[in-house]
């Protein structure tokens, strides 16, 4: 089999003399897909016609069809096979001639029809008229939007009403009146008919409808553009050489073993070559060129199952498939845009625009450990539909889908193209300025919906630099210390009637990193809890803070910076706590987002691997996080992937 691309001398010897079993040698040559060899060893018509139908010899399957077609009855089935075989390759003339030759008269006329060929078409209409052929002739006037023909063939089928509603319909006023007096002459309801065609009329004109016409051929090729091919090494052998002797032809057998020279194709790539007859005696210099084989191995062989590096197997089977050099290479059939988009990223919205939710699902889950997709569903919908674009066809026709591209600015990019997302980072700059308008309005619900909404939109956006990045990042942190602001808060409402957990929780709401203007109202309300608690430690602690806001200098904030004085100077008088909080503003620490408690510099947490939410409890592990609530607790990841 491996002989076949390489050797073609020695097969074209055993052709020319012989020497081989004609059934056996074909059946084996088909089975192993070498048809076109194979055709070189048959003269018999009906073997050359399937080994041509095989291997796509068009001009060879006629030659066997015409042999054929002389000595037998079955020529109907052989050129309605080649037909078939010529349309799939878009040889319209073949398949033509082939309809010819069946007398397979709708299906010449739909070829006409298009390839465009309205003349042709026209002599199919008189064909049928010669045949008496009446549906026929009707389907031709049709194709050909011949409205007087199709009158003429209603009328001479004795379907008086309905050739007369076709020429009223279609403005042949003669024909009309000629049709109308045959009718009543008939004694046909006349009135009724008449009705029929005015309510049609009206209808159309209603509705803006056209009356039906055959669509117009924009180009009228005879035959689908092809490449030029070349012959094969054999069919150039068979035309060219002369023969060969025959005492130049050595059987492989009997040859010894310096002659048989493993040739080109069979290079394995180690470099041995010549040096296995060397010997023993022959010895490498220094500054010879050495193949150190596979045995370097720099650890980038197994890059996964997904990436086809390919190897000396690889070019052996491309050899097989494709000759060798002096024969035909088919080039290389395009990846589907989907195709590239995935081979080309590593980015979850790139994957689900081009439908690869598996694939999708399975990088949000390794990059930032999401589990409950359900969250992420409105997101990843929108990135799939906004990477296409449906655009109406022809009438008759459905749409076609165009892919939108993000990298085509400088032309198509082929097969690196990447999708263009639906999402940008100014949209999560509107959906975190939503949750700000929100929060100062004291709407906490709607504020923590728009944040939670910027937090599942962030795995869909595909950033274009480095500041982008930061800035997606630095809003991923907002929302998630919004979010734990917002239940601190409601928090707040249900312990009202605990004085210490409710001064606790006042407290960790002020170390929610918030805006200077929201922060302000934080140390306002946390002021006013401690005081009202008697906590005066922390509440001049809180109306420190607040003093020192840059937006306490502001003229509408006077009363505020008046009554947070007063508390300061009350609450350093008393300087007692009422209470023992769990709280010391002078020691760091970030707030437990499900029991609200300070986790201190040195105690151990484990946090959200996408938004950073931490969590004094070791059992969260492995749960899904309270904040984003579709990413697991506790896993170690890569993290967010943003372009």
């Amino acid at each position: 089999q491996l002989s076949f691309p390489i050797q073609y001398g020695q097969v074209m010897h055993m052709v020319k003399h012989s020497r081989l079993c004609g059934r056996s040698i074909v059946a084996y040559l088909q089975d192993k897909g070498f048809p076109e060899v194979a055709l070189h060893f048959v003269r018999e018509p009906k073997t050359r016609f399937r080994l041509a139908l095989a291997c796509g010899d068009i001009e060879a399957a006629m030659e066997a069809a015409f042999a054929l077609e002389q000595q037998s009855e079955s020529g109907r089935d052989v050129w309605g096979e080649l037909g078939n075989e010529a349309l799939r390759q878009g040889n319209h003339q073949v398949v033509e001639m082939s309809y010819q030759r069946t007398k397979d008269f709708d299906r010449l006329s739909f070829l006409y029809l298009i390839s465009g060929d309205t003349e042709k078409l026209r002599k199919m209409l008189k064909i049928s008229q010669m045949r008496n052929d009446i549906m026929g002739r009707y389907h031709n006037a049709l194709l050909l939007g011949d409205a007087t023909e199709r009158v003429a063939v209603l009328e001479a089928s004795g379907n008086l009403p309905l050739a007369f509603m076709c020429a009223k319909l279609h403005g042949l006023e003669e024909d009309a009146q000629r049709l109308k007096v045959a009718i009543e002459t008939n004694n046909g309801d006349m009135e009724s008919i008449t009705a029929k065609a005015d309510a049609a009329a009206a209808a159309t004109d209603c509705s803006g409808g056209r009356l039906l016409q055959p669509p117009t051929p924009i180009f009228r090729e005879a035959n689908w553009p092809t490449l030029e091919v070349k012959k094969s090494t054999l069919a150039d052998l068979s035309a060219a050489a002369p023969d060969e002797p025959e005492e130049e032809f050595v059987d492989a057998a009997a040859a010894p073993m310096a002659d048989l020279g493993a040739g080109d194709a069979w290079d394995d790539d180690v470099g041995m070559g010549d040096e296995m007859d060397a010997g023993p005696s022959t010895n490498l210099a220094a500054g010879d060129d050495l193949d150190f084989g596979d045995d370097w191995d720099d650890d980038l062989g197994d890059l996964g199952d997904d990436l086809d590096i390919g190897g000396p197997a690889a070019a052996a089977a491309d050899e097989m498939d494709m000759a060798d050099e002096s024969g035909f290479q088919m080039p290389p059939s395009g990846r589907p845009p989907a195709g590239c988009w995935v081979a080309n990223s590593s980015h979850a919205s790139d994957h689900v625009a081009a439908g690869g939710m598996s694939s999708a699902l399975q990088l949000l889950n390794r990059q930032i450990a999401a589990s409950d997709f359900n969250v992420l569903k409105d997101s990843m919908m929108g990135c799939y539909l906004g990477a296409m674009m449906s655009v109406p066809g022809v009438p008759g026709s459905g749409s076609m889908a165009i892919p939108l591209l993000r990298n085509d600015g400088a032309g198509h990019p082929g097969p690196e193209s990447l999708p263009r997302t639906y999402l940008y980072t100014k949209d999560l700059v509107a959906g975190i300025r939503n949750g700000y308008r929100f929060f100062q309005g004291g709407k906490f619900s709607d504020s923590q919906g728009a944040f939670a909404d910027v937090l599942t939109k962030i795995p869909m956006v595909v950033t274009e630099n480095r500041q982008e990045e930061s800035e997606m990042k630095e809003m991923m942190s907002i929302c998630r210390e919004y979010i734990t602001a917002i239940r601190i808060k409601n928090a707040m409402s249900q312990a009202a009637a605990d004085p210490v957990r409710g001064t606790e929780l006042a407290a960790y709401f002020t170390h929610c990193n918030l805006q200077p203007v929201h922060l302000l109202l934080a140390l306002r309300s946390a002021m006013g809890t401690a005081f009202k608690h008697k906590n005066y430690i922390v509440a001049a602690s809180f109306a420190r803070r607040l003093l020192e806001l840059p937006d306490m200098s502001n003229e509408k904030n006077a009363d505020l910076k008046l009554k947070a004085t007063k508390v300061r100077q009350k609450s350093e008088q008393m300087a007692r706590n009422e209470h023992q909080l769990n709280y010391d503003e002078s020691k760091t620490f970030a707030i437990d987002c499900r029991d609200f408690v300070p986790i201190y510099a040195g105690q151990p947490s484990t946090q959200c691997s996408y938004c950073g939410s931490q969590y004094a409890d070791e059992g969260m592990n492995h749960k899904i996080c309270l904040t984003c609530n579709f990413c697991v607790v506790g896993i170690k990841t890569l993290g967010l992937v943003t372009g």
